[in-house]
């Protein structure tokens, strides 16, 4: 499975150039039996890696605070390790005779290398998340990697790279062979269009990926998918039952059916999580069973995917113009009746990607206010029915008496309050 995805994080020690973007691209491997081997041994070598990191990271904290204790001053107390050079630092003093099979292995040092910068990362984040310099949810103190928590690890730069359109090369583990060609990538590379800045190596459910993240020159990509100026522009109003109802200035309306993948399997997942519960702990066939459950949620995931990439894709290359809820979708998945279905839509990431592939092709996203009422406001008439139901699909307006139907009454006010904001003189909006 091939699928360029949204811009990646990518190490701060690269600037983007202004005329390129950054973005990942994934796909899957195709490793010999030897080389699946090698692979587990440095994604093991990753997490052994990162916990040697948090365990000098935490016994210095413990060191400053014991000290503290005594009265010592400030400057005088033991520094805590929170770079990433100085992780590397304690890793090369003691790996000798700590991990001794790191050299007998012969395997990669830009694995270490990578998960030292990982670590560094994440307490950075952690510490601007405590002092509210970094937005959104609060970051925690990095914790212990574990076995399940699934097996990955990266490499800095371009160290993993393409060496053909069939092939890729990985340091410590060789030439590995890739399930998909890689034309699309390889000939930009060659070309000069586009680098690597880093790729991310991840094992799932037995099938082993790398996504590299990549700086792109989109120009020619985006100019020849580009909106027309005359599409339409429309509101789109997501919804359990309807995936998303869509109004076009030109009046048509249209609604999208998601595939909802996650309820298709619910008794399929059911029988196989019967099956591994049944198993015995530590056998061959408690393994197989487990393996079973993986491809079952990898499929769900990968058809979700394809859905909400094929949607936002279609959309943003024939609208010049889409208006959508601001949606607090922490906070919805909080009920019960709705966390299942809200999650297996996947509208979070269906608006991620519409802000980055309307950006890509020239179309304009307008993310309405999250308090504006859409589905409340009568579109004929501007009267808010404040006592309206999540249950209640369509309603009248006592104002003028209209009957509306909720998603598509939503659509409608959305639609109206970009064409507001985009043209406030009253005349047709351009992107």
């Amino acid at each position: 499975m091939t699928s360029p995805t949204a811009p990646a994080p990518t190490p701060p020690a690269h600037t983007a150039r202004p005329d390129r973007t950054r973005q990942g691209y994934r796909i899957e491997l195709a490793p010999t039996p030897a080389q699946r081997t090698r692979l587990a041994q440095h994604a093991g070598l990753a997490r052994v890696a990162e916990n040697f990191y948090l365990e000098k990271i935490r016994a210095a904290l413990d060191q400053r605070t014991a000290e503290a204790t005594y009265g010592i001053p400030d400057e005088q107390l033991t520094r805590v390790p929170w770079t990433a050079p100085e992780l590397e630092a304690r890793w090369r003093a003691e790996r000798e005779h700590r991990f001794p099979w790191f050299t007998a292995e012969k395997l990669s040092s830009r694995i270490p290398k990578e998960a030292a910068r990982c670590r560094a990362n994440a307490l950075k984040n952690w510490a601007a998340s405590r002092t509210g310099r970094r937005k959104g949810p609060k970051v925690g103190f990095p914790a212990w990697r574990r076995r399940r928590h699934g097996r990955r690890f990266r490499y800095d730069a371009d160290r993993a790279h393409p060496i053909d359109t069939r092939t890729v090369a990985l340091p410590g583990i060789g030439t590995v062979a890739v399930r998909e060609d890689m034309t699309w990538l390889t000939g930009r590379i060659a070309s000069g269009q586009a680098r690597i800045l880093g790729a991310t190596v991840r094992e799932q459910a037995g099938r082993w990926w790398i996504s590299l993240q990549i700086e792109i020159d989109r120009t020619a990509l985006n100019t020849a998918r580009t909106v027309d100026p005359h599409a339409p522009a429309c509101g789109l109003d997501l919804g359990v039952k309807v995936f998303a109802t869509l109004t076009d200035d030109d009046g048509t309306t249209e609604e999208i059916h998601a595939p909802e993948p996650l309820k298709r399997s619910l008794k399929k997942l059911a029988r196989a999580d019967r099956a591994l519960a049944r198993a015995q702990d530590g056998s061959a066939n408690r393994a197989k069973k487990a393996r079973t459950v993986a491809a079952l949620h990898l499929k769900i995931a990968h058809q979700r995917a394809d859905f909400l990439h094929q949607t936002s894709s279609r959309l943003a290359r024939t609208k010049r113009a889409i208006a959508i809820e601001t949606l607090n979708i922490a906070g919805m998945v909080r009920n019960r009746r709705l966390a299942r279905a809200i999650s297996d839509a996947g509208w979070g990431e269906f608006a991620r990607q519409l802000a980055y592939k309307t950006a890509w092709y020239g179309g304009h996203l307008h993310a309405a206010d999250r308090w504006f009422p859409s589905s409340k406001t009568c579109s004929a008439c501007g009267r808010v029915h404040r006592g309206l139901a999540l249950a209640d699909r369509t309603w009248r307006c006592t104002g003028c008496h209209i009957v509306h139907d909720r998603e598509v009454n939503a659509s409608v006010n959305l639609l109206a309050d970009m064409l507001a904001a985009l043209d406030p003189g009253g005349g047709r909006a351009a992107a």
